[in-house]
Parts: structure tokens; sequence; C-alpha cells
């Protein structure tokens, strides 16, 4: 997805990897020092198909800490979705001890596991998963309600989300009338409003196209940096791997390789060298109807 350039616009790209170079070493220093927000230690996961065994997970162990921007990849079959689950605490692992910012969650019950979730887990999907007939407001809203927070700190909360992914003025629009990167914006918003100790992103980039896909990216760099927001992202695009400062690739239900992104990406930077694009819903500046 790296677009082509020249001139200039090659000078540019070194600057911009220099500028990562030089920044490593003290984003290392720093994350080496930070607390484990995720503890994974011999992890297996068995899953049983009649009657045989399954081993999607055969005693992985990792770490990531607080401020670190962590891609996990692999090919299908390789672990990556079930280790996404178990971090996820949408499922148990069968054997092996997962700590989640301090708390044991490896046994909890289905319900224990859903409080988990919505307290210290911000989800994004790469399928939006919003409520079509919900403005972008009320999405981002969503999580807040099961954590009995009042109803203007909510409306606060959700405003402040959607200023910080960009969408002033879309708060009242439906799924419907907006785009498809302004959708994933109404998803990493809806993420943050219960200000988790750890975003998860499941191929946030797959239903993008390639600038939209930058454009996200950018979101997620900016509340890594700026915010300092732990960010585990789950891609099998290498180009959007390179966004992150770490990168953990699977194979056969073990960790293959483990590994400090070197040159990593800047899409900040990349940006200002695209051309640029509008987005669907603004091309003549109309508006679907919402569902009724």
């Amino acid at each position: 997805m790296r677009a082509e350039r020249g001139g200039n616009g090659v000078q540019a790209v070194i600057g911009i990897e220099t500028k990562e170079r030089e920044k490593s070493g003290e984003l290392e220093a720093q994350q080496s020092n930070a607390r484990p927000i995720i503890q994974l230690s011999h992890i297996h996961k068995i899953y049983q198909m009649g009657d045989v065994e399954v081993h999607a997970l055969r005693g992985i162990s990792l770490t990531i800490r607080e401020g670190e921007f962590v891609a996990i990849m692999g090919t299908s079959g390789s672990g990556k979705s079930t280790t996404m689950n178990i971090i996820g605490c949408l499922d148990r692992p069968t054997r092996g001890t997962y700590t989640l910012d301090g708390q044991d969650v490896s046994q909890l019950s289905k319900d224990e596991r859903a409080d988990i979730r919505n307290r210290k887990i911000g989800f994004v999907f790469q399928g939006f998963n919003l409520l079509s007939r919900t403005s972008a407001l009320e999405n981002v809203e969503l999580p807040m309600l099961y954590a009995n927070i009042t109803a203007a700190e909510r409306h606060q909360r959700a405003s402040e989300a959607l200023v910080a992914v960009g969408l002033v003025g879309r708060e009242q629009n439906h799924p419907n009338q907006l785009s498809g990167g302004q959708q994933q914006r109404v998803a990493i918003a809806r993420a943050l409003v219960n200000r988790p100790a750890l975003i998860l992103a499941d191929e946030p980039t797959g239903n993008l196209d390639s600038r939209t896909s930058v454009e996200v990216m950018e979101i997620f760099q900016k509340l890594n940096r700026e915010q300092g927001i732990t960010m585990v992202l789950v891609t099998h695009e290498h180009d959007i791997a390179e966004y992150a400062d770490r990168v953990i690739d699977f194979k056969d239900g073990k960790i293959k390789r483990d590994y400090r992104v070197t040159n990593r990406r800047d899409a900040s930077e990349e940006l200002k060298l695209l051309p640029t694009q509008m987005d669907d819903d603004d091309e003549d500046d109309e508006e679907l109807p919402s569902e009724s």
C-alpha cells in the first residue's frame, strides 16, 4: 500500500524513516520500564472436534507493556485469531495464565469476562459493527450504558471521542450517511469512551481503500503517541504492521518471530504525500436519508 513517489517525495520518505530510527531507541527504553498490560504465560488452547483434539495454541508466552503498539500477524490457522480471542477475554485458555492490567483473567466466568471487556478493552472490528438505526453519537455512547455512567457524562465523553477521531459535525449522522472510513472512526471513538487499558483492533483496515487505511492508522498512531494508549492490532497485511513499533508473527500455534520495527511508517507524514480524496458523502455534499 506504500504509494509510489519520486524526487522530493523519496527524500521526504527517507527523512521520515531517519526520524523514526532516532526515536526507536528512546521509545524502547521507555517501554522496557512500563508496567505490563498483557502477560500470557504458557498458554495452550485445545479445541475438541469430535474425537479429534485441535491444538490452536501450544504454550505461548508474551508480555505487552503499557504504551506499546503491537501488530499480531500470521496466516490462517497460525493461532493469531485464537490469541486475539484470549487477549480480548472472548475465550479462555485451556491451560496457562493470562494477566490483564494486573488481574488474572484466565479462568473467569462468561459474565465476569464480559465485565472485564467493557471496563478494560476497547474493540475495533473490520466490519465496524455499528447499529444502523442509531446516530454516531449514540453508537459511541453504547458501551457506557453498561457501565452505569450518567446520561450527561455519556454525552460529553462520546462527543469528545468523536472530536478525537475527526468527526466534528457528524454526531447525528447514521451509519448509512457515513463513508466506510467515517464509520471506522465512529468505531474507534466507541472503543475509547470507557477509557480502556487496551485497544484491540481486528483487521481494522480490511474493508477500506488505501488512503482511508492510512488515515485510520494515523488515528491509531496519534492515540498511541499522544495519549499513551496501548494498541494491539491483528492484521495479515505486512504494510499495515509497519505502522506498529513491534510485530509478533505466529505459525502453527507458536510465536515464530517477535521483533521491533526498525523503519516504522509514519501515517501522518505519508498522508502529506498522498493525493487528497474526498469522502464519498462529501463529493456532492448530499446526505442520504436516515432509516425510519
